[in-house]
C-alpha cells in the first residue's frame, strides 16, 4: 500500500496480527522490556523475568502449630479419660504458635486439651501422636525449590510466598510504557468548554485506563491537529520514549485521516483496514523500532482496538500470557444480523432467567460510549456467519461475573424512564441488582418474554378494536389460559414533543401533515407507534402524508434529543422526555403502561426487590416528581 493511498482494506484479524508481527520484527522492535529488580512488595502486577528460587524454607524450623505445651509422644501413651496420665514439670514445655519446637520433643497439645494440677503438673485424657500440631521444617516451601517460574504475573500471594521464601527483591519486567497521541482539530480537553462541533477527548482517558489496567505505565500528549507534520513530529518524538504509540483518530479515508500516511512516512506501514467491526480503519505499522496503532476515533472501536491489537502485544512485551476473560453459553434475546467478511464484536447485556443466561444485544454503532459502560459480555459473530436467530445459543465472554448476573433482572420491551430511575434505585438499596432494561418495542418485550428470554416485558399496547391496553396482546401470543400476569406500572401522558414556545404552533395529530414538517417516529411494535397509527386512522390520515413517519427511534429520548437538536420539528413521547430537554408538549392521551411476567415469577426471590421498591412511597414520589405519571395504580395486579 502506497501512502497515498485512500483505501481501506479489509485484512482478516489474524492475518493482520501476523502481517504487523513481521514488520515488528524487521525494524527491530524489541521482543521483551527490559529487566529491572524491585523490592519484594512493590513487585505486584508485575511478570517475573526469572524464575523465582526458595533460599530459605518456609517453616525454617520445626515449630509448634498451636498454643499449648510441647510433650514427647510417647509419654502420653495410654492416656484416657479413667486413666489420665500426668507429665511432672520439666516433662513439657508451653509454647505458643509459631514457637521452634524445644529439643526433645515431638508434639503439641492444644492449651484447651491440658488440665493443670495444684502443684503445676499437666493431665492428659488423651495420647497424641508423634508431629501432632507441629509444623515441620519446609512444610510450606523447601529451599532450593522452584517457586514460581518465568512470565508469572505476580499476585499478592505470590509476592508473600516470596518474601517467605528469603526474596528481598525480585527479577520482573519492567512496566511497558504507553504513549497515547490524540489528533484532531475538533478534539478538546476534558473540562473544555464546547463550542459546536467540538469534541472532549475520552478516548485519550479511556485508553489510558486501558493500558494501567494491563498493568502499563500510560502517557498522554497534548492534542494535535490536523496537520500530518505535527503528527509525524509528535509520533517520531512518542516513539522515542514508548515501547507502543497509540495515535488516535484520523484512521479511515477522509481527508483529515492521515494517520496510515504518517506512520508509513515515519516508518513502516503494515496494515490499514482489519475485517472487524467495529475498529475497522484501524492501522498498523512501527516508527523505528516501536509499534504503533492507529486507533480509529469512535470510542467503541477504540477500545477494540485496544482489546484486539494492543493488549496481547504488551502481555507479550512483559513474556506474560495473554489475560484471558471467563466465557459462558448464553441464549439470544433478539435476532443478531451480521455481514459476512468481517467479525463482528457485539456487546450484550446478560441475565439468568429461570436455569439459563440470556444475552440482548446493546446498540452497536461505533460511538455509542454507553454500550460500552452497559455491556456485560462480548459475542464475536465470525466473518463467516450471516448472524443469529433469536434463542439461538452462543458463547459469550465475560465482562462480569456469572454471580452479578444471576441478580440482574432482565426486562424487555417498551422504553420507560420509571424502569431507568427503578434500576437506579434497586442498585442503591443492593448493590448486587442489576436492572437491565432493552428497549425492543412493547411487541418484541411480550415476544421475548413467550420465548423465555425476559423476567418481564414492559408494554403499553393499544387495541384499537377494544381501546384496551397490552391484554388482548398478551391473549394472542400466549393464549387466553396462559399462565402470565400483568402488574400496572404507571398511567403517562403521551404527547406531541415540541421546541420550546411551540414556534409551529402545534395543536395534535391533526397537524403532522403540513408540508414540510419534520416528524421523528418511534420503531414498528412500540407502543407509541400503535397509538400514533390509531390516532392517525381515527383522523382518517394515511401515514404516508405525515413527514418523516419513517424515521425510527427506539426511545422517548431519542425523539426529544432529536427535536432538542433541531433534527426534527416534533414526534410522540411521553412528558418526562419533554421535561428532560426543555420541550414543549402537546397531550394526546394518557395510557397505562404495565409490567408483563409469567405468573410462578411472582414471589421469585430475583424480582421481589422490585415489587419491595413498587410499595415504597418514596419512590413513587419520585417518579411522579418526572412529569406526567400517575402512580395511583402502581403495583396493581391487573392480571
Amino acid at each position: 500500500m502506497t501512502a497515498e493511498s485512500p483505501f481501506v482494506s479489509d485484512v482478516p484479524a489474524e492475518q493482520a496480527l501476523a502481517a504487523w508481527r513481521e514488520a515488528r520484527a524487521f525494524a527491530g522492535c524489541p521482543v521483551r522490556v527490559e529487566a529491572v529488580r524491585v523490592p519484594v512488595g512493590d513487585a505486584v502486577g508485575r511478570v517475573t523475568a526469572e524464575p523465582v528460587w526458595a533460599t530459605r524454607s518456609s517453616p525454617a524450623f520445626d515449630s509448634a502449630g498451636m498454643d499449648g505445651i510441647a510433650v514427647r509422644a510417647a509419654d502420653t501413651v495410654g492416656a484416657a479419660e479413667t486413666t489420665p496420665v500426668l507429665l511432672a514439670l520439666g516433662e513439657f514445655e508451653v509454647v505458643d504458635t509459631g514457637d521452634p519446637l524445644p529439643p526433645g520433643y515431638d508434639a503439641v497439645v492444644m492449651r484447651e486439651h491440658v488440665h493443670h494440677t495444684a502443684d503445676g503438673a499437666a493431665e492428659l485424657r488423651a495420647g497424641v501422636p508423634p508431629y501432632q500440631h507441629v509444623r515441620s521444617i519446609g512444610e510450606d516451601i523447601s529451599a532450593a525449590e522452584l517457586l514460581l517460574p518465568q512470565g508469572h504475573r505476580l499476585r499478592p500471594v505470590d509476592v508473600a510466598a516470596c518474601a517467605a521464601a528469603g526474596a528481598t527483591t525480585l527479577a520482573v519486567r519492567r512496566a511497558p510504557v504507553v504513549v497515547i497521541v490524540p489528533t484532531g482539530d475538533e478534539i478538546r480537553p476534558i473540562g473544555a468548554e464546547l463550542a459546536p462541533g467540538d469534541i472532549l477527548d475520552t478516548n485519550s482517558l479511556m485508553l489510558a485506563a486501558q493500558a494501567r489496567e494491563a498493568g502499563c505505565e500510560a502517557r498522554v500528549t497534548e492534542i494535535v491537529p490536523d496537520d500530518p507534520a505535527a503528527i509525524a513530529a509528535m509520533v517520531r518524538t512518542a516513539a522515542a520514549d514508548a515501547d507502543l504509540v497509540l495515535l488516535i483518530a484520523g484512521s479511515s479515508a477522509g481527508r483529515d485521516d492521515y494517520t496510515a500516511r504518517v506512520v508509513a512516512e515515519t516508518g513502516s506501514l503494515a496494515v490499514h483496514g482489519v475485517a472487524v467491526r467495529p475498529g475497522h480503519p484501524v492501522v498498523l505499522g512501527t516508527v523505528g523500532a516501536t509499534p504503533i496503532v492507529g486507533v480509529p476515533g469512535y470510542p467503541v472501536s477504540a477500545a477494540l482496538t485496544f482489546d484486539i491489537f494492543a493488549a496481547p502485544l504488551l502481555a507479550e512485551l512483559e513474556g506474560a500470557a495473554p489475560r484471558e476473560r471467563p466465557s459462558a453459553t448464553a441464549r439470544l434475546a433478539r435476532k443478531l444480523p451480521s455481514a459476512l467478511g468481517t467479525d463482528d464484536w457485539v456487546r450484550v447485556r446478560l441475565g439468568r432467567v429461570h436455569d439459563q443466561v440470556v444475552a440482548t444485544p446493546l446498540p452497536r454503532g461505533a460511538g455509542v460510549l454507553t454500550s460500552l459502560v452497559r455491556a456485560d459480555g462480548l459475542l464475536v459473530v465470525p466473518a463467516g456467519l450471516e448472524g443469529h436467530h433469536a434463542g439461538e445459543e452462543v458463547r459469550v465472554e465475560l465482562l462480569r461475573g456469572l454471580a452479578d448476573i444471576g441478580r440482574t433482572i432482565v426486562a424487555i420491551g417498551s422504553h420507560d424512564l420509571v424502569l431507568d430511575l427503578a434500576a437506579s434505585a434497586l442498585r442503591a438499596t443492593d448493590p448486587l441488582i442489576t436492572l437491565a432494561s432493552s428497549n425492543v418495542g412493547s411487541l418484541g418485550g411480550l415476544v421475548a418474554l413467550r420465548d423465555g428470554l425476559c423476567h418481564i416485558a414492559g408494554s403499553h399496547l393499544l387495541d384499537p378494536a377494544t381501546g384496551e391496553y397490552t391484554l388482548s396482546y398478551v391473549d394472542k401470543l400466549f393464549g387466553p389460559d396462559a399462565d402470565v400476569a400483568v402488574i400496572r406500572l404507571v398511567h403517562r401522558d403521551q404527547g406531541l414533543l415540541v421546541a420550546a414556545g411551540n414556534p409551529l404552533g402545534l395543536s395534535g395529530i391533526g397537524d403532522l401533515t403540513r408540508p414540510g414538517l419534520r416528524y421523528v417516529n418511534r420503531q414498528r411494535g412500540a407502543g407509541t407507534r400503535v397509538l400514533l397509527d390509531h390516532e392517525l386512522t381515527r383522523r382518517g390520515i394515511d401515514p404516508a402524508e405525515v413527514p418523516g413517519y419513517a424515521r425510527e427511534e427506539h426511545t422517548h429520548l431519542a425523539v426529544a434529543a432529536a427535536i432538542a437538536a433541531g433534527r426534527a420539528d416534533t414526534g410522540l413521547g411521553i412528558l418526562a422526555a419533554a421535561r428532560a430537554f426543555g420541550l414543549d408538549f402537546v397531550p394526546v392521551a394518557q395510557e397505562p403502561y404495565d409490567l408483563v411476567l409469567r405468573t410462578c415469577d411472582l414471589d421469585s426471590a430475583q424480582l421481589r426487590p422490585l415489587w419491595t421498591l413498587l410499595e415504597n412511597a418514596d419512590f413513587l414520589t419520585e417518579v411522579e416528581k418526572l412529569g406526567g405519571y400517575s402512580c395511583a395504580e402502581t403495583g396493581r395486579r391487573v392480571r
